[in-house]
């Protein structure tokens, strides 16, 4: 411990004292020094409080707030007007967090589909995947329309490329094979370029058909596309490549041959979806009862739970089952 008298002594005989060296005595006197005078020295060039409120103001106002500082600087400059140089307007983005896109303050609430089917033809779900072609960095692209109801695919096509004019003409064929009538389909999609495009949306509301789409990066609200191309990529014979597209179209004429009339779907009773969209699916169910029964009659100790019963399809499938709204109670008085 330092007495009052060891105070008078010298530098030296202190540190010598406290083991320490004078070198790191005199840095630390340097370096208040040094931040003493940066507190009270401040350039002339600095933007008062006021300015510096002002530009972000302006950086953030509706606007400007999608524009680069350097178009802000040069249309402001334009007016007549100069707050501070587009260097300037970088540093106070920087210093509040804003030199990313400064929308990003006010995130868009994307709302979540909730969408019911209870009858075929009535909600319809599409989505586009790619192919691999012969050579490197080469895809068609597979179009594809199923309907949630019923997984029957009621429409596809495999091109070259991806185009909102090639979807709106699947689309519209589509449609008008399955002679829809004006307000009786919803059409499901993702965020894709083609899907959100203003020629598809124009032909929906032309065609009288409602349009919804998927929240970003959230697979589970398009659940029924996704499924069906992994059918489609984990069958036993899908190739590693198409040699060319005319390979590609036929693998898939078959493939949805198959889907459609053979493939017997869990979602739907084990029944094909082509019975199932065409409401042919009683008569199998009502042998299939028939059948059961009988096998009980013959031994009905085979049946631990009794009388066997018959899965019937869902009368309803969802994407996002809809919450049902409680009925508001009125007051009678």
């Amino acid at each position: 411990m330092i007495t009052l008298n060891q105070l008078t002594h010298s530098t030296k005989s202190l540190c010598a004292a406290l083991g320490e060296p004078r070198s790191s005595y005199y840095r630390s006197i340097q370096r208040r020094t040094r931040i003493a005078v940066k507190a009270v020295r401040s350039s002339p060039r600095k933007l008062t409080e006021y300015e510096e409120c002002r530009a972000l103001e302006i950086l953030n106002s509706q606007r400007f707030r999608d524009s680069a500082p350097g178009e802000v600087y040069a249309t402001i400059l334009d007016e007549g007007d100069r707050i501070c140089s587009e260097r300037t307007m970088y540093r106070i983005l920087a210093r509040n967090g804003m030199t990313k896109q400064r929308r990003q303050s006010e995130p868009r609430q994307y709302k979540k589909p909730e969408l019911l089917a209870t009858r075929p033809n009535e909600l319809w779900s599409w989505d586009i995947t790619k192919l691999k072609g012969p050579t490197k960095w080469t895809y068609y692209y597979l179009y594809k329309i199923i309907d949630v109801y019923s997984r029957y695919v009621v429409g596809w096509m495999v091109a070259h490329r991806e185009s909102a004019e090639l979807a709106e003409g699947l689309i519209a064929e589509t449609i008008l094979k399955q002679e829809i009538k004006p307000g009786q389909l919803t059409i499901h999609a993702d965020r894709g370029s083609s899907m959100t495009s203003v020629t598809v949306g124009q032909l929906l509301a032309d065609l009288g058909v409602t349009k919804t789409h998927s929240r970003p990066h959230v697979s589970n609200d398009n659940p029924y596309s996704e499924s069906g191309f992994k059918t489609l990529k984990y069958r036993p014979d899908f190739p590693e490549y198409f040699g060319s597209i005319e390979d590609a179209r036929l693998f898939c004429r078959d493939f949805f041959l198959w889907y459609n009339t053979r493939h017997r779907h869990s979602g739907i009773a084990m029944l094909t979806p082509e019975t199932v969209h065409y409401n042919q699916c009683d008569k199998i169910l009502n042998a299939r009862a028939i059948t059961l029964m009988n096998a009980y009659l013959k031994h009905p100790e085979r049946f631990v739970k009794g009388v066997p019963t018959v899965e019937q399809v869902p009368k309803e499938v969802w994407i996002n089952k809809p919450t049902k709204k409680e009925p508001i109670e009125q007051c009678v008085s």
